[in-house]
């Protein structure tokens, strides 16, 4: 099964796209939680502005995905992401420290970063604006009002805000 690039085993599928003439923006998901990958990729499923959605499990990975090393130094797994959502508490490397790397780095700071987190700690809000996210966005409980965030920031990032070119 896939899901707009992956496979139900959450490995990205460079060859599947989402449905559309034109590819849309492709997705970086930083997320550790399974059950949270899931209802992001199904809320991404099937919408003309997403193209593929490429879904890391921790914060390592997703640095290695970004600067293209071990399991993503082939560019044609590993495609400049429009738009990456990522959650800030990750296994190896926090969110912090990857969006800190992101936001250092030339080659990929123009990429526009969503936080997601169960946090609404005003620090921890102040804390990631300052080194650089571009929205906050608290994760909601329940499982419909998850999947309506998701949709709302999809259509806000793919089809309302211009995204840099690659």
């Amino acid at each position: 099964m896939t899901h707009g690039g992956i496979s139900s085993r959450g490995v990205a599928d460079p060859t599947i796209e989402t449905m559309g003439a034109e590819r849309g923006a492709d997705i970086l998901l930083v997320e550790d939680n399974p059950d949270h990958a899931q209802f992001t990729l199904k809320a991404l499923a099937d919408h003309k502005a997403v193209g593929r959605t490429f879904w890391v499990k921790d914060g390592q990975e997703a640095l290695d995905y970004l600067h293209r090393r071990n399991q993503w130094a082939d560019a044609a797994r590993s495609p400049r992401p429009g738009l990456i959502l990522l959650d800030i508490n990750l296994p190896k490397v926090s969110g912090h420290e990857v969006l800190r790397d992101i936001k250092s780095s030339v080659a990929l700071r123009s990429i526009p970063v969503v936080m997601l987190t169960t946090s609404d700690r005003p620090e921890e809000v102040v804390a990631t604006y300052r080194a650089g996210a571009n929205s906050y966005v608290k994760k909601p409980v329940k499982f419909g009002q998850y999947i309506e965030h998701i949709k709302l920031l999809k259509d806000y990032w793919t089809l309302t805000s211009l995204l840099p070119p690659d």
